[in-house]
């Protein structure tokens, strides 16, 4: 009986110094939200997006102008005629969406240019939060903006405005 106490005793004590840890809570997107440079590279990245998006929607509107005059005269071309217009089609499509992938694509040019603008900011901001954390002797950081399954936190730690603070000195 007296080692089922002391078992249960040393369980106890276990999990309430497991349960000190000392963390925080920041919200991530309000971080990157409330700084000019990453907000001004959100821009560059939208207008030159929508850019992209003129051109390669151009490029299918016209493949489907060639496959509606290609169906409307069909019935008046000779095989040969036929089969030139379809590889044509077909020729253009595969170049549309060649486009497409290299501007939209994992290694496209919109990723590259991403990784060029906004990872620099994410350097610095998440270096910020590492301090931060450092100095305060916190032992974990908890992210509300990636976190969807963390249903309730006491406000009190949330230390999302010290942060942004920290970056605008």
């Amino acid at each position: 009986m007296k080692r089922l106490i002391i078992a249960v005793a040393a369980v106890i004590l276990a999990v309430g110094a497991a349960s000190a840890q000392k963390y925080m809570v920041v919200d991530s997107e309000k971080i990157f939200r409330s700084l000019s440079d990453y907000n001004n590279a959100m821009t560059t990245l939208d207008n030159l997006a929508k850019d992209y998006q003129i051109k390669v929607d151009a490029a299918y509107a016209e493949i489907e102008k060639l496959y509606n005059s290609y169906v409307a005269e069909k019935q008046s071309l000779s095989a040969t005629a036929q089969q030139s217009r379809e590889q044509l089609i077909l020729a253009k499509e595969k170049s549309a969406s060649e486009y497409q992938q290299a501007v939209f694509g994992n290694e496209g040019v919109m990723m590259k240019k991403r990784i060029e603008l906004i990872q620099p900011i994410q350097n610095r901001v998440f270096k910020a939060i590492e301090k931060y954390a450092q100095s305060g002797g916190y032992d974990m950081v908890l992210d509300t903006a990636s976190n969807p399954s963390m249903l309730y936190y006491n406000a009190a730690v949330d230390h999302t405005q010290k942060i942004i603070e920290l970056l605008n000195k």
